[in-house]
């Protein structure tokens, strides 16, 4: 069985103030898939919400103290709902809830599925108890307190004390562990630790009371220090009382909690090595075979003290698992890299958008080309507020200089700038394009040139085409472009063949490219005609774009520390480059 779907009202994040409707138009609507379900976001976009929101109905194996408060309503929200539905019941976890159960489909084909709620209310800032229902109608009927043994989850909370939890202690988690595997579920009287620990019990004892294996006295230091305490409690009670050295119980549980786990060869193990034990403990308890409940982990900032390569081989591993269902939230650019798209859930706007082939636009040729070329750099745009794509290192470059000219910090605004190093925009825009509503709104914005040559090559020579045939041609180019904006996409662009060449038509930055131009190519002839010099370069390919666009930034950015700036306002509507403005602006928010 697995944890399927999710619908949360007026929960946190996701609510509304004037919904009242709590049985069909749920504020968040999420599907999970059977396996690996990674959540990712910007910090506080409902990803923490929704782990919150299962371990609220499910609770935890690790008995952590949970319970409803104030914040978990949706701002001045008196009530709120959450309901699960778990599928894929095979008939021996299906009988702990049988009186529960719904059905989907009819005859033989019929499938149980579960479905669990959770209606909380409050009055005057006093919350209402109230217990876990489940059932088809809304709302259902009370579980047992065996039914909710079998639905508990495995949670590691974000910065988790992973040593804390692997030390010998009272009620350890590594000894809860360890106590419900089938090595020693049910075994609490004959299993070997049993007899080891029974022998050890029997040699501590005659230590203190100086007897040997044979049962005769025998001087030992034990008896030494037990003759000195006995002679303090005999003036303290009487001549007839005497001390007893006891060693702790020796049943299976105090024998567990008495176990610590640690790296072999690791003396001082650190805290990634730490955490990586904890989660290997956690995945022994989701695997073990003698159980038919739940195998559902909940796992907070998986990256938490790992280094790159390390959440590298930690998420492979989880990726790779078959009979347990994961839910994982991340912040890691590196990991989102790794996994594959269908696995992973975007937190935005207060919703929450599965990346599946069934949910998106993306084709089956889509998702193979991102699973290879989505490497680390890219993954940023799955966490970004706004995502800017080009074609190149040019206008990665020159981008957050002509933002900061125009008095906006990319980086503040959380907007992402992905060079996808060549025109294939389609693999990364319709990450954001939903096959039905909610759709995304993160401002997705991008830029492309027209590729309207202005020279043609006529034997030998370059020569300029006609005008009137180039406005033409390139209209239509844009009116194309511009016709794929769909949803939260738009495309900006160029009015004139190429980000360089729009550069040189620009009234603000015409000196600027000039000088950069000249600067880079010392041994081309500018100063004839410039114009034509640089449309040779640029249908050979031999202009150097990134040192030039280099020049231009560090220009732009020096001329910002001015007092009197000598480049013009490149915010203007009727200039070249104000493409570029419009998808700073977009992506912005602006």
């Amino acid at each position: 069985m697995y944890l399927s779907n999710i619908k949360l009202w007026n929960f946190r994040k996701f609510g509304s103030d004037d919904s009242t409707d709590y049985q069909t138009n749920p504020h968040l609507d999420l599907t999970l898939t059977n396996g690996l379900n990674v959540i990712i976001g910007e910090n506080d976009s409902g990803k923490t919400a929704i782990i919150d929101a299962i371990k609220l109905v499910l609770k935890t194996h690790s008995y952590e103290y949970i319970r409803v408060n104030d914040k978990d309503f949706h701002q001045e929200a008196n009530r709120f709902r959450i309901e699960l539905t778990f599928e894929g019941l095979v008939p021996e976890e299906a009988k702990n809830f049988t009186e529960w159960l719904g059905w989907n489909g009819t005859g033989e084909e019929a499938k149980p599925f579960l479905k669990l709620n959770y209606d909380v209310k409050r009055q005057a800032n006093k919350i209402f108890p109230t217990d876990v229902k489940a059932g088809i109608d809304e709302d259902g009927y009370l579980l047992t307190a065996e039914a909710k043994e079998y639905l508990k989850a495995t949670y590691l909370k974000p910065l988790r004390d992973a040593e804390n939890e692997l030390i010998a202690k009272r009620n350890s988690r590594l000894s809860q562990i360890l106590l419900s595997d089938e090595a020693f579920k049910g075994k609490e009287k004959d299993n070997d630790l049993i007899k080891i620990f029974s022998g050890l019990k029997e040699e501590l004892e005659n230590y203190f009371n100086g007897i040997d294996d044979a049962g005769q006295p025998k001087a030992t230091e034990g008896k030494q220090i037990k003759d000195k305490i006995d002679s303090y409690i005999k003036s303290f009670y009487s001549k007839d009382n005497e001390g007893e050295f006891e060693s702790t119980s020796t049943d299976i549980k105090s024998i567990l909690e008495k176990l610590s786990l640690t790296l072999k060869g690791e003396p001082n193990p650190g805290l990634g090595t730490l955490n990586r034990l904890f989660m290997a403990a956690e995945l022994l308890h989701l695997t073990k075979s003698n159980w038919s409940g739940l195998r559902l982990g909940l796992v907070e900032e998986l990256e938490a003290h790992l280094h790159p390569q390390a959440q590298m081989q930690v998420i492979e591993a989880f990726q790779k698992q078959k009979i347990i269902q994961l839910i994982l939230t991340i912040h890691s650019p590196n990991l989102a890299s790794k996994l594959k798209l269908e696995n992973l859930i975007i937190c935005n706007n207060a919703n929450a958008f599965p990346m599946g082939d069934s949910y998106t636009k993306l084709g089956k040729d889509n998702y193979k080309f991102l699973e290879k070329f989505l490497d680390t750099t890219k993954a940023n745009l799955f966490f970004a507020k706004g995502v800017i794509l080009v074609e190149g290192w040019a206008e990665e470059i020159l981008l957050p200089s002509i933002a900061n000219a125009i008095g906006i910090n990319l980086t503040e605004k959380g907007v992402s700038i992905v060079n996808i190093g060549h025109t294939g925009f389609d693999h990364y825009s319709k990450i954001y394009l939903r096959q039905g509503e909610p759709n995304m709104t993160i401002p997705v914005a991008v830029i492309t040139d027209s590729d309207i040559r202005e020279y043609e090559k006529n034997g030998d020579d370059f020569v300029k085409r006609e005008i009137q045939t180039v406005q033409q041609e390139t209209q239509e180019k844009l009116a194309t472009i511009n016709g794929k904006a769909e949803q939260c996409v738009k495309y900006f662009p160029a009015p004139n063949w190429t980000l360089e060449y729009s550069l040189f038509k620009s009234a603000c930055l015409k000196t600027t490219f000039e000088t950069s131009v000249k600067t880079i190519h010392t041994g081309t002839d500018w100063n004839t005609d410039f114009e034509k010099a640089l449309a040779i370069k640029l249908i050979n390919k031999g202009l150097k774009k990134t040192e030039i666009a280099y020049q231009i930034a560090n220009a732009i950015d020096e001329d910002l520390i001015k007092e009197v700036h000598t480049i013009l306002n490149v915010d203007d509507t009727t200039d070249t480059v104000h493409y570029l403005v419009k998808a700073i602006k977009y992506a912005t928010g602006n």
